[in-house]
């Protein structure tokens, strides 16, 4: 019964946060730290993770977002427009994008390993103009731009079905069991919202 749509892609980016906390900060941590005596390939494979997980984590919030528009705008479409296997499809993409995004940014220092470093022991990373240009359009312009227009548009439909409701304009569907269905949906938006602002804060 858990296997719904909004719930793979909550483990999809539930799954990325993971890591985060688990292997991508106390790395950061160790590399900001101490010396660095891991060797390149250790460098370059620790680049090349930090990069698909992060760009699975953006692009799974950006998913839910899709989601979320297409439950709370268009309700009635949402089972056939958002199916299990679409998702799960859509999943797979995004982290198979995020790992093919990472080899592109660090294309050049697996072939120029240890390029950056101004000491030794130091797992440093510059990043050249067109894949910073790409990670900086495909990562965060385009991701939050999408967002925020997906979650203005689940704004607008909330205060617009608040307003209904608050004159009084009954249709049969605020009487039945869509009623609760949509409210709980638009809680959902409003804490993905949260969410939303809280990772644009942080980034």
């Amino acid at each position: 019964q858990l296997h719904t749509p909004t719930n793979i892609l909550l483990v999809s980016l539930g799954v990325s946060d993971f890591f985060v906390g688990l292997l991508l900060m106390p790395f950061e941590i160790y590399k900001f730290t101490f010396c660095w005596i891991l060797g390149d390939a250790m460098c370059v494979f620790l680049f090349l993770l930090i990069g698909t997980i992060i760009c699975a984590s953006i692009w799974n919030i950006v998913l839910i977002s899709v989601d979320r528009y297409v439950a709370i705008c268009y309700p009635l479409h949402y089972p056939t427009r958002i199916s299990l296997t679409r998702v799960k499809y859509c999943v797979c993409l995004c982290w198979f994008c995020a790992s093919s995004c990472s080899f592109f940014y660090a294309k050049d220092e697996l072939i120029q390993s240890g390029r950056s470093k101004s000491c030794i022991g130091e797992c440093k990373f510059i990043m050249s103009y067109i894949p910073g240009t790409f990670d900086l359009i495909f990562n965060f312009i385009f991701p939050v731009t999408t967002i925020i227009v997906l979650y203005l548009r689940v704004f607008v439909v909330a205060v617009s079905q608040a307003r209904a409701m608050r004159s009084h304009i009954t249709v049969a569907s605020f009487h039945s069991a869509t009623s609760g269905t949509k409210k709980s949906e638009l809680k959902a938006a409003r804490t993905l919202g949260v969410l939303v602002v809280v990772y644009l804060m942080c980034y």
